[in-house]
């Protein structure tokens, strides 16, 4: 059983009917995982989902009614929902057949003529219009909420102050181009599509844009701002108390500006709507994407707004040299931490002391004695047996439990180095598995190395491929409520967007181009038992084939993440000749790169562990 919450759904639900706060009654409130500029993980000050509902997974919609609370989430945090929501609270497990979607429940729940409401700033303006047409046909209607309720209960119990971190200059030799090439190729961009101004509402690409990086939430370098470019000149919002010697003087905002330079000016975060409306009111044509959040979307006049995709998530996600090759040396150091630990666990595990919190706190331990590392990507998956079958399971005093020789082992990882982004999982077993384990391990792992081995026409979407990483599942009639794969930021979110892996095709769904990078990372969960999951780190690359249907040009995928997979675990009569010849050449690539790394730092018992888990299967 979760927190209680029925307390602060008895405050939410008396501010519904409050027009003191509301222009309006309203029947039923959306609270968004979001923030303002929709980040998937985000500061404390932020949760607000979390705060209402006690669910606290990274992706879910609650939705509150006079008389009922739901919650939606997807396949990978069902069973972490149901451990974490009271009874006042009814989960609605998305992407399963029989649940109705978030509109259709209104519909049901609610009388013709009822008004539901959310805050506009935590809503992308496509959703709004999604949610909102649909409500409309059934004779409901979307509100703007201008104060968020959330915030107004929360403000009575402790609500955490904004973060005010500081920023941290990234050097060229890691970003492979200054800002100022960033902001001529943006501007090049808006040429051809005629767009006076861009509005930058992501984190992430703002982090980009600048090469700056910073730690206003957890695990992601990034920092709260808006942009704002135009042929003239590049407005940064933002809270000035950020900005330190170092970063002014990056930004050129000390210095006399040329004509042939690129000025930035700053201006109040807050003051971003100001600048939209007044860029519309001189009749400028704004690019704003439509997941910007419905606030300043809804500030451009439809003739004057151009609402494609913003230009910067695909230069972002398209890798330079540089940024490619750092992401490949990040990845080896982390591989050597990694070899430290699964080393350090084969010799710890069988004195029965050892459980999930202190296995991921060794493993950070290890992460920090790296070259460049800053942080954690993300809170670490370190999971033992049924705990392994939550897949976005984190491990805490009251779940913990001890790593052993009986059962499978879960660990997901990653790390923040100044150089690149780390996320890897691995599925171990210290002791003997069993015949089940093991024919579910080589399924999983049959369809990772499908994935791995794929050869596509350019342009090719990640959904098209999601099926060859399920293929060995479905022949067994099993199945993982989860996508495939994800983008992965250099240095910056290990989500990435616009491109990734997946069974539900996306709406302005990026094609993979190469020089993006996506996880592969298939699994199968069994409740109560195990779980099993494989992920590397892809590198999309051009390949050269022996013809060229229509000059298209054809990608395949090169790993980066580099760490063995346990070939204990498999069942080698269900792996064909081509798969046993990948595995041995992946784990020789392991050997080579991360053995050399090994020898340099002189860690010579993670080493020979490396060894002898790379040996070539017969």
């Amino acid at each position: 059983m979760g927190k209680p919450t029925g307390h602060l759904l008895r405050q939410l639900r008396s501010l519904m009917k409050n027009k003191h706060h509301l222009p309006e009654v309203i029947q039923g409130y959306i609270i968004p995982s979001e923030d303002a500029h929709q980040n998937e993980y985000l500061a404390s000050c932020d949760l607000r989902r979390e705060f209402i509902s006690g669910f606290s997974g990274s992706a879910g919609t609650a939705i509150v009614t006079e008389t009922k609370a739901a919650l939606w989430t997807d396949g990978r945090y069902h069973l972490h929902a149901e451990k974490q929501l009271d009874l006042n609270w009814t989960l609605m497990r998305d992407g399963l057949s029989e649940t109705p979607t978030q509109e259709d429940w209104l519909i049901q729940e609610l009388p013709r003529g009822s008004k539901i409401g959310v805050d506009p700033w935590v809503i992308t303006h496509g959703k709004w219009h999604k949610i909102s047409q649909s409500l409309l046909a059934a004779g409901l209607s979307l509100v703007y909420a201008e104060k968020n309720l959330v915030d107004l209960v929360w403000a009575d119990h402790n609500r955490p102050d904004p973060p005010s971190e500081g920023l941290m200059v990234l050097d060229i030799s890691f970003t492979g181009k200054t800002w100022q090439q960033k902001v001529k190729e943006a501007r090049g961009t808006m040429k051809k599509k005629k767009a006076d101004a861009l509005v930058v509402t992501a984190l992430d690409e703002i982090a980009w844009l600048f090469n700056l990086r910073g730690a206003d939430v957890t695990f992601n370098p990034v920092f709260f701002a808006y942009a704002m470019i135009t042929q003239d000149e590049v407005s940064l919002f933002i809270d000035d108390a950020k900005l330190d010697k170092a970063v002014s003087k990056h930004l050129g905002l000390d210095s006399v500006n040329g004509n042939n330079q690129i000025k930035v000016t700053v201006h109040p975060y807050e003051g971003i709507s100001d600048a939209i409306k007044e860029a519309a009111s001189s009749g400028a044509r704004i690019w704003i994407s439509l997941s910007s959040s419905a606030a300043l979307v809804r500030l451009v006049h439809r003739t004057q707004l151009i609402s494609d995709p913003s230009p910067l998530a695909r230069s972002k996600a398209v890798k330079n040299a540089v940024e490619i090759e750092g992401m490949r040396e990040a990845h080896i150091r982390d591989a050597v931490a990694l070899c430290e630990y699964f080393s350090w666990l084969e010799q710890e595990v069988p004195k029965d002391d050892l459980t999930e919190v202190t296995g991921a706190a060794k493993l950070e331990g290890f992460r920090r004695e790296q070259e460049n590392f800053v942080s954690l990507s993300f809170e670490t998956i370190s999971a033992v047996g049924s705990n392994g079958a939550i897949i976005h399971y984190r491990p805490a005093e009251e779940t913990d439990r001890m790593i052993s020789n009986e059962e499978l082992y879960l660990c997901d990882s990653g790390a923040q180095f100044k150089d690149g982004t780390t996320d890897v999982t691995r599925t171990w077993h210290f002791g003997v598995p069993s015949k089940r384990e093991r024919e579910c391990f080589t399924r999983v792992l049959k369809g990772h190395i499908a994935l791995a081995r794929a050869v596509f026409p350019n342009k090719t979407t990640g959904h098209r491929l999601d099926t060859l990483a399920r293929m060995a599942l479905w022949d067994a009639g099993l199945d993982y409520l989860h996508g495939t794969g994800h983008g992965i930021g250099s240095f910056l979110n290990v989500h990435e967007g616009p491109q990734g892996i997946g069974f539900r095709s996306r709406e302005n769904e990026a094609p993979l181009e190469a020089g993006m990078m996506v996880t592969d990372e298939p699994g199968y969960y069994e409740d109560g038992a195990f779980g099993i999951r494989i992920e590397n780190v892809l590198l999309v690359k051009p390949v050269e084939l022996q013809n060229n249907f229509k000059n298209r040009g054809y990608l395949g995928f090169e790993p980066i993440t580099l760490f063995p997979i346990q070939t204990k675990l498999l069942m080698p009569s269900m792996l064909t000749t081509e798969e046993i010849d990948w595995i041995n050449w992946y784990h020789g690539l392991c050997a080579e790169k991360v053995g050399s790394a090994l020898r340099e730092q002189g860690r010579t018992s993670a080493l020979n562990w490396l060894i002898k888990e790379t040996v070539a299967l017969g």
